[in-house]
């Protein structure tokens, strides 16, 4: 383990109703794209996040975060809709279904959600 590098691992709740997962380095600022429609995501720019509904550190390499994220899209709505409600399940789920025993913990997505609405405060103009 890499103690000062991690990943995120987030779920979005999208207009449409339905989730979105995705990875990054900087959750803050991925966020922000999805919400303003600025990033290269196609899928956000049609239907816009309605509330990050949770999210994780993975203090792993980037292949293991994307084998996560890649997992996470591959269950059903129901399984999604279990681990937003149980995130600290998802660290059972990956070890049992593909049998790696990540460095992952549960974050609190309010805490990041109110991060982007002090900076769109600040942020005259940010078409929030």
């Amino acid at each position: 383990m890499n103690s000062n590098k991690y990943y995120w691992i987030y779920i979005l709740m999208v207009k449409n109703g339905n989730y979105y997962t995705g990875y990054t380095v900087d959750l803050v600022r991925r966020y922000r794209e999805h919400i303003t429609g600025r990033g290269a995501c196609k899928y956000t720019k049609s239907f816009r996040p309605v509330k990050l509904t949770q999210c994780w550190r993975v203090f792993e390499d980037k292949g293991t975060a994307m084998k996560i994220e890649s997992y996470i899209k591959g269950i059903g709505r129901a399984q999604k809709h279990f681990l937003v409600s149980n995130p600290y399940k998802l660290k059972d789920m990956i070890l049992k279904d593909l049998k790696i025993d990540p460095d992952i913990y549960t974050f609190d997505p309010s805490i990041v959600e109110k991060s982007v609405r002090e900076i769109e405060e600040r942020t005259p103009g940010s078409g929030m």
